[in-house]
């Protein structure tokens, strides 16, 4: 028999995630304590969001917090964009044109 240590973050009684490790859980419920923070920012800007969305920001912000970080401090990181599909033309084809 094998014994497994989980730790388990829950949120308001409703079980949110399931991790190894101590320090993913705490992690992870620290991300979502700058959520729960952000949404009443977010709904303080009136930007015409519903709570559900300001909420969904709030989660998206927080899970990348290091990266909006960079951004506030004007730290821009290029990234490689994702490669856009091109049509190859080949001898073949200009020939046929």
């Amino acid at each position: 028999m094998a014994v497994i240590t989980q730790f388990v973050v829950v949120r308001e009684g409703v079980e949110k995630m399931t991790f190894i490790s101590k320090k993913e859980a705490d992690a992870y419920d620290k991300m979502l304590d700058i959520s729960d923070n952000l949404v009443p920012f977010l709904i303080k800007a009136d930007l015409g969001l519903d709570e559900n969305k300001c909420e969904q920001l709030a989660f998206y912000l927080a899970n990348n917090k290091d990266e909006l970080s960079n951004l506030l401090k004007g730290v821009v990181q290029v990234k490689n964009a994702p490669a856009v599909k091109t049509k190859k033309t080949t001898a073949k084809n200009t020939a046929a044109e």
